[in-house]
């Protein structure tokens, strides 16, 4: 009876993880993009692409942790 509950919470997280994921390498790409194209980048826009790049991975190693799947 109560572990009906779990499947369906864990789709509903591994649902909300696929978003963030997502959300997060659109982020990291512009970040990256912003980067390649100026000339001289300033220590900030340097450190916000860094750091964008560091939570993409790690929300990536969870969903490799969870062993999330793309459905398609």
């Amino acid at each position: 009876m109560f572990f009906r509950r779990k499947g369906w919470l864990r789709n509903e997280y591994d649902e909300k993880l696929m978003q963030q994921l997502e959300q997060q390498k659109r982020n990291w790409f512009s970040r990256k993009s912003l980067l390649e194209k100026s000339f001289d980048p300033s220590d900030d826009a340097l450190v916000q692409a860094k750091l964008a790049e560091v939570k993409y991975f790690y929300l990536f190693k969870e969903a490799k942790e969870r062993q999330v799947r793309v459905k398609r």
